[in-house]
């Protein structure tokens, strides 16, 4: 089956990603090895305690089991975001963008979070897509209010006593988002429909890759940092805060 162009099978492969993972926590739900056990983030799992950096991707997939609008409400809001960005960017940079935007909250978290409060949920992708449309409105000159409002209002909930929710990661994912988004929305010159860039010749093609490349370094750069905080002595005062 030939992949028609225009369709975002991206958005569509991510949804069913989370979805599968969704059953399967539920069906090891309460197992020593459990699928959110196995894959689900706290910052102690990249520390000297254990060393399993992918989970901090992998944790992207997974979602509350005790609250089910948690995967409703972010895989909805997938799919409204990645049906406009995926056509407009292309799969890869769409990819590019949905991953980098969660390993982003994940660093966040690592950086800002309390290294034993685990963390589940694709919620900093989607803020990172948050921040791509508002910045690809703005590049092709649309009206950025309604989605400027969209973000401050998800933000001051993130904030809100006992929301139980991690904002450290939203707002690492927005970071990461922006900064992707600008690299793709800016750099090319040439127009393609309302304001983009119209087929890149090979070098800004190239010079856009090594700039997420570049996102992704400084994401590394940032990891290894929080990593180094995490001592001995730096994990047992946030056990006794805990």
């Amino acid at each position: 089956m030939r992949r028609r162009p225009g369709q975002p099978w991206v958005t569509w492969i991510m949804i069913g990603l989370c979805v599968a993972m969704y059953a399967l926590q539920w069906v090891t739900s309460g197992q020593r090895i459990g699928i959110t056990e196995q894959f689900f983030y706290a910052g102690l799992h990249t520390s000297s305690e254990a060393m399993e950096p992918w989970r901090m991707l992998t944790s992207a997939f997974l979602h509350s089991l005790g609250n089910p609008l948690h995967i409703v409400l972010n895989l909805y809001t997938l799919w409204l975001m990645g049906r406009m960005l995926e056509p407009v960017l292309g799969w890869p940079r769409f990819l590019a963008l949905y991953l980098l935007s969660a390993f982003g909250g994940s660093v966040a978290v690592l950086l800002l979070s309390n290294p034993y409060v685990p963390v589940v949920g694709a919620s900093g992708a989607v803020y990172g897509l948050f921040a791509a449309l508002f910045i690809v409105m703005r590049r092709t000159g649309g009206n950025v209010t309604g989605i400027a409002a969209l973000i401050g209002v998800n933000l001051v909930i993130s904030f809100l006593p006992g929301a139980n929710i991690s904002w450290q990661g939203h707002i690492g994912g927005l970071v990461t988002g922006a900064a992707c988004a600008a690299v793709v929305a800016y750099l090319p010159r040439g127009q393609r429909g309302p304001g983009f860039p119209a087929r890149l010749d090979q070098r800004s093609v190239t010079v856009q890759w090594i700039l997420l490349a570049g996102i992704l370094v400084v994401l590394a750069v940032l990891t290894i940092v929080g990593i180094l905080r995490l001592t001995d002595a730096t994990l047992v005062e946030y056990w006794l805060d805990t």
